[in-house]
């Protein structure tokens, strides 16, 4: 059975996110609206805009929805932006975003868009070696809850990956590589396989 994944289509680069998910089997949905999350194994929030993000998904009632998604076993992979969007904290004051993981993120940790960089990266769950990670005015996980495990360090040891059960977030941009690995792993975990994380 192929596993019904949505991606959050409000704003960003959703459709790279599609494109990779349906060439690894999955059945697809854009959601803009919160009935669409019924049925659905899991959710990705992708890149783009955090304030825009945020602004629209508050405007159609999608956080409450969220949480009950993931109340109800649904999982959720934030890439970026979505990373942002998911944060219990920011260290700044806007957006104010939805509160979905124990974390305490910083928008533009990494600086501007000029300061956008690529990276090899090892990812805990991901075998085979390192994977190509591509920051664009990146965030960072400053601050974790005891159930948040990081999952990828760059190596100055700055948090760029983290999970918690069914619920994933990086702050660099898998889907912008050929690389399917990442989104191979938030598969496993919209389909409960826990254990190879």
């Amino acid at each position: 059975m192929p596993l019904n994944i949505g991606v959050l289509a409000l704003q960003g680069d959703f459709q790279e996110h599609r494109a990779m998910l349906e060439s690894l089997g999955a059945i697809v949905t854009e959601v803009r609206l919160p009935h669409q999350l019924e049925g659905l194994d899991g959710l990705v929030i992708p890149g783009g805009e955090s304030t825009a993000i945020v602004k629209l998904a508050n405007r159609w009632g999608i956080p409450d929805a969220l949480r009950r998604f993931i109340d109800n076993g649904g999982a959720v992979w934030g890439t970026c932006a979505g990373m942002i969007v998911m944060a219990r904290e920011l260290t700044e004051p806007e957006p104010e975003p939805f509160g979905l993981m124990d974390i305490t993120v910083s928008r533009n940790w990494f600086g501007r868009q000029v300061d956008s960089f690529e990276t090899e990266l090892s990812v805990k769950g991901v075998p085979g070696g390192p994977i190509h990670a591509v920051f664009i005015r990146a965030p960072s996980v400053r601050e974790q809850g005891e159930d948040v495990q990081c999952i990828a360090r760059l190596e100055d040891g700055t948090p760029v990956a983290v999970r918690s059960g069914k619920l994933m977030a990086t702050a660099f941009h898998p889907e912008l590589t050929p690389d399917t690995r990442i989104h191979e792993l938030f598969l496993r975990l919209s389909a409960g396989d826990l254990s190879s994380v």
